[in-house]
């Protein structure tokens, strides 16, 4: 497989399945709370508002199905899991995180455009149509 030539833009590629699995939104915030260290699932569930338990779950699994997740058991009682980022999930890790920074330090910009080209399109009577 080292010779093929992977391209994203193409329907059957799988890359877009790869894309589709890092693109989702609980997958990124996941991913981007063990960037910072490892945590338990209750941890990641205080930590990431909003998930359920079902959904954490289920991602978490992926994840680790997609080799960026270890999942690490402890027989302890009551028995212990520990999530961490593997390698992979690492470099995943770093561009989640130009991300976040991003999000950051342009969410008030893009609020602001949000707001005006909803205003511009109730003052023209519905969703704007594009001549062309």
């Amino acid at each position: 497989m080292q010779n093929v030539r992977w391209n994203v833009y193409q329907a059957t590629c799988p890359t877009r399945q790869v894309l589709n699995c890092i693109s989702d939104k609980w997958a990124v915030l996941i991913v981007g709370c063990l960037l910072e260290r490892g945590r338990r699932s209750g941890e990641l569930r205080r930590d990431i508002e909003g998930i359920s338990q079902k959904m954490l779950t289920q991602t978490l699994r992926a994840l680790e199905r997609d080799g960026l997740v270890h999942r690490e058991v402890f027989p302890s009682v009551p028995p212990r899991v520990d999530y961490s980022l593997t390698p992979l999930g690492q470099s995943l890790g770093q561009i989640v995180d130009q991300l976040r920074q991003w999000s950051e330090q342009h969410v008030e910009q893009v609020l602001l455009c949000q707001e005006q080209f909803d205003a511009e399109d109730r003052t023209l009577g519905g969703p704007a149509v594009l001549s062309g």
